[in-house]
């Protein structure tokens, strides 16, 4: 196993929920279990991946990470600190050392400021630098990300889908972080454009030796991009695995199944899709008529391989069969 003081980044036993508020006294009636245990770390310099169908709480382990939303239990140590329990100074320190890059390129950029604003907004809240040197900094910053430093003066609406994402980039940049979190970046650009954003973050990361945490859907641009891969699954992660482990041996069902639907040129393989049955159940009800019985592997209601152990306990993320020390599966077969 990796010494634990290598991780730049480690969450441990991370949960957040969200109260489900019910009556005229809005008593709680229950919670939505958005994350539910998720553990992992990222060694500096490295690029996890955090993937799953939309629902299963990507999104959301990165907002408690940063404390965007509250989490309900567990840590989150970035070198060794524990964000959710540092105090307002202490975490506006640490925020200052991770960004954020977020799916929707044209909405996370302010329409009413332009670029220069922009780019330069974390410098002035952190009071970094102002004046000459503020301007210089952010023309620096431009050219990094491949636009031009004569932008400066546009506003977001005058720039395309990539082009709003390399600025969304170059504000992440701004403060010189150690880690990046990168929500979808990539997901709502055209396929030729995808390439070119992956690409630069990769000559990023390795002129700046950046760290990222990096959410995705697509299983095939996370092959390309990230070291190690977490599948996660209604809250939970179900597998972790190097990227060219995960990819050449994938253990739990659920992963089994994404990856067959990974579309390829290689034709014979479509005979061998894995198909998901029904649909991702409820958070809200965990009972037998939403799919879900109160206890066992969440995934068991559209498992083709389910046993006995599935319907009596959740299993926990453990070392899977013969596999190498740095593959994990949540599964009652392993």
């Amino acid at each position: 196993m990796v010494n634990t003081n290598n991780y730049l980044l480690k969450v441990d036993g991370l949960r957040t929920y969200f109260p489900i508020k019910k009556g005229l006294l809005r008593r709680t009636a229950g919670y939505v279990k958005a994350v539910d245990g998720v553990s992992f770390g990222i060694e500096k310099g490295q690029t996890l991946g955090l993937v799953g169908e939309s629902g299963c709480g990507k999104t959301t382990v990165a907002r408690s990470i940063v404390r965007l939303v509250p989490a309900t239990a567990g840590k989150v140590l970035f070198e060794q600190r524990d964000i959710l329990s540092a105090d307002k100074v202490e975490l506006r320190r640490l925020r200052s050392q991770i960004s954020l890059i977020f799916q929707d390129p044209y909405g996370s950029l302010n329409p009413r400021m332009t670029i220069g604003n922009i780019v330069g907004e974390p410098l002035k809240v952190h009071k970094r630098v102002t004046g000459s040197e503020l301007t210089e900094r952010v023309m620096v910053l431009l050219l990094k990300v491949g636009l031009s430093p004569d932008y400066m003066n546009r506003y977001a609406h005058e720039f395309s889908g990539g082009q709003r994402q390399r600025i969304g980039i170059a504000r992440a940049l701004t403060l010189k972080p150690k880690l990046i979190i990168c929500d979808e970046p990539v997901s709502a650009l055209d396929v030729s454009i995808q390439s070119q954003i992956l690409n630069l973050l990769k000559d990023l990361q390795e002129e700046f030796g950046l760290t990222f945490l990096f959410i995705a859907h697509d299983l095939a641009v996370v092959e390309f991009f990230c070291n190690i891969v977490a599948v996660m699954y209604m809250g939970r992660i179900v597998e972790q695995a190097t990227a060219q482990e995960l990819y050449r041996n994938p253990l739990h069902p659920y992963t089994r199944a994404l990856i067959s639907a990974v579309p390829e040129l290689d034709r014979p393989r479509q005979s061998r899709r894995t198909t998901l049955g029904g649909e991702v159940p409820s958070v809200l009800n965990r009972s037998p008529q939403s799919g879900v019985p109160p206890t066992g592997c969440p995934y068991q209601a559209r498992c083709p391989r389910r046993q006995s152990d599935c319907l009596e306990q959740i299993p926990a993320l453990k070392r899977g069969g013969n596999t190498s020390d740095e593959h994990f599966v949540a599964c009652w077969r392993y």
